[in-house]
């Protein structure tokens, strides 16, 4: 017992006069460690007769309880251990972790970009369920069950009446359906096709549609406002075309196009060719369409667009690969 008491008296006054954390643990390893002083008298025990073991087991423990204790009181006054750090003892001339800042995904800063420039017009922005009834994603548009042209669209069914939506022009029913004439609205989202994977499709992206219905609503203003949105989004200089197409909700219809941007119109593999890059489709509104939300076709007038977020991305960023977008590699994220 007398050894315990030299011990404890000595680990204390030599821990009181430490001048660094490096000899707090020379201390911590001398008294504490596997073959230290409080082990050796632990090694002692087996030599003590039956009735004395007890006590001295029992004053060990208290003492090597009462070392750890003052030693990690020592380390967290040296800014080591678990306790409150003194700033004195940091070494402040380490170069920090410092944070990293995220930002946001490409896709969302061009959806963004062209979602500015038509509030700027004075349009308003809605959204719309993402899973969708066949009425609204078909039969509401003039597409009727059976009919060709909606294999155009075929995408995933959740049930017999229920899909994952395969445009935002849903919206544009819904909205058309709570709201009278005039009015102009953009409507932005994630839609779903059955498409595999390529270089330029993918079974899910995002599309931007616009809608604007009032009287005396023409194909001029049409060509008009898609004109002035793509200069604005590719440049006052780029040129535009506009080609009969077809598309089941509008009509008449029209496909947009804007120069090459690659070759600058002349013709190279990126445009076929052509000098041209197909952007987005357009039309006025069929009557069909107004008849389904009960507007009279004969007293108002619309036009409609879409555009896919990721195809504007691509031609605006001269990306060669939609599947990019989606891969989450960082180093392609941060070039944006």
């Amino acid at each position: 017992m007398e050894k315990i008491s030299n011990i404890e008296n000595k680990a204390l006054t030599e821990l009181s006069s430490v001048p660094d954390a490096k000899s707090a643990e020379a201390l911590k390893f001398k008294y504490l460690g596997r073959k230290g002083e409080i082990a050796s008298l632990f090694a002692d025990i087996g030599n003590l007769p039956p009735e004395e073991k007890k006590e001295f087991g029992a004053a060990l423990n208290k003492l090597k309880v009462k070392i750890e204790a003052a030693l990690a009181e020592k380390l967290s006054q040296m800014g080591r251990g678990p306790g409150k750090k003194s700033a004195g003892q940091l070494d402040v001339t380490i170069p920090g972790k410092g944070i990293k800042r995220g930002r946001e995904n490409i896709i969302t800063q061009v959806m963004n970009e062209m979602t500015e420039i038509f509030l700027s017009l004075g349009y308003l922005m809605e959204e719309g369920p993402e899973v969708e009834t066949d009425y609204y994603n078909f039969e509401a548009l003039n597409i009727p069950a059976n009919h060709p042209s909606k294999d155009m669209w075929s995408t995933f069914y959740l049930s017999k009446d229920h899909l994952l939506r395969t445009h935002t022009s849903p919206v544009q029913i819904r909205f058309m359906e709570k709201n009278k004439p005039p009015f102009a609205a953009i409507f932005p989202g994630k839609v779903f096709r059955r498409d595999a994977a390529d270089v330029t499709h993918l079974p899910v992206f995002h599309q931007i549609e616009g809608l604007v219905v009032g009287e005396g609503i023409t194909m001029s203003d049409l060509k008009g406002t898609l004109s002035s949105f793509l200069k604005r989004m590719f440049g006052k200089d780029r040129k535009v075309r506009f080609r009969p197409s077809y598309f089941p909700f509008t009509e008449p219809s029209a496909e947009v196009d804007v120069e090459c941007f690659i070759c600058e119109g002349t013709g190279c593999r990126i445009c076929k060719n052509t000098g041209w890059l197909e952007i987005l489709g357009s039309g006025m509104v069929h009557p069909n369409v107004f008849k389904s939300v009960k507007y009279d076709p004969e007293k108002i007038s619309g036009f409609a667009f879409g555009a896919g977020i990721e195809r504007i991305a691509m031609l605006k960023y001269e990306i060669e690969d939609i599947r990019l977008f989606f891969e989450n590699d960082i180093r392609f994220l941060r070039e944006f």
